[in-house]
């Protein structure tokens, strides 16, 4: 199905913050009580969650959006690290009068996610941590799964993309049964931001946050809000022993382990079982 089908309901706009620019959102399900903010990965954009802004909108708000320097988002010549994105997921809450919301990051988004939640609980209703960055690693493969990702990301930065290098470094996030998946749509798609000039401008500076990595690593023990850890046992980056160490960390927290095929993108690669466990967690606080 085309993104453009599965996003068909959602609406799309742009949001003016007070430090970081316009911030393009994609939003659906207005009047619900109950708010969800969706954030991507690093060098992703809003769509990672085409598959779950208008499932989910049936029984919340739900708002997905590309942080600064991403996606559509104003690109701004700054320093980008978690605690700064945390800042701006602050200023949209602002801007679209939210007071408090449940957050559910992926890889980055998890990361700046954790980071919001331990500096602002009073915001944040329940967390959910899917395939997170920003966890301490704790084995071997998590150390060389990290020493991966940032060789392949500063070939990206060295060298100009191209859709050979956008599909291969997207398959590299989906399970081996769902490359697929990383089809003619979302190719492209991607690479027409990844070459837009203002794009091209900060990517070196976005590349840093994977660079310095453990000098922000999420406060696990001060996070206070219900905690979900959504994981896959074929994430390329921070592995099961890692999301397992990290939720023994965080008091009552819950750790899911997807059942369907999936690596990095468990909200993309089987959404019906992602939006089942959203559903239940974010309503409930469980997932059974």
């Amino acid at each position: 199905m085309s993104l453009w089908l599965d996003m068909l309901g959602a609406e799309i706009r742009f949001v003016p913050t007070r430090s970081f620019g316009t911030i393009r959102i994609a939003e659906a399900g207005k009047g619900n009580a109950e708010t969800i903010l969706f954030q991507h990965g690093i060098n992703g954009h809003l769509e990672a969650y085409a598959k779950n802004i208008v499932p989910l909108a049936q029984h919340f708000h739900v708002v997905a959006f590309d942080y600064v320097g991403h996606g559509l988002s104003t690109k701004k010549e700054m320093q980008y690290t978690p605690l700064v994105l945390a800042d701006q997921l602050g200023e949209l809450m602002d801007a679209l009068g939210l007071e408090r919301a449940h957050l559910s990051g992926e890889s980055l988004g998890g990361w700046v996610s954790g980071h919001f939640a331990a500096r602002h609980p009073e915001r944040v209703g329940r967390l959910m941590l899917n395939t997170a960055g920003g966890l301490p690693v704790v084995s071997q493969k998590g150390k060389d799964d990290l020493k991966n990702l940032i060789e392949l990301n500063k070939r990206n930065i060295d060298n100009v993309p191209n859709a050979e290098s956008v599909r291969a470094r997207m398959q590299w996030l989906m399970h081996e049964k769902n490359k697929h998946l990383v089809d003619d749509e979302l190719v492209p798609l991607r690479l027409s931001i990844y070459l837009r000039p203002e794009t091209r401008a900060v990517a070196p500076k976005i590349m840093r946050i994977i660079l310095e990595h453990d000098e922000y690593l999420i406060p696990l023990e001060q996070l206070r809000c219900e905690t979900l850890f959504l994981w896959t046992l074929d994430n390329p980056i921070h592995d099961l022993e890692t999301a397992r160490a990290s939720a023994a960390r965080v008091p009552g927290s819950l750790l899911y382990v997807m059942q369907g095929d999936a690596a990095h993108w468990p909200q993309y690669e089987v959404p019906d079982e992602f939006n089942a466990v959203a559903a239940r967690f974010f309503t409930s606080g469980r997932i059974d």
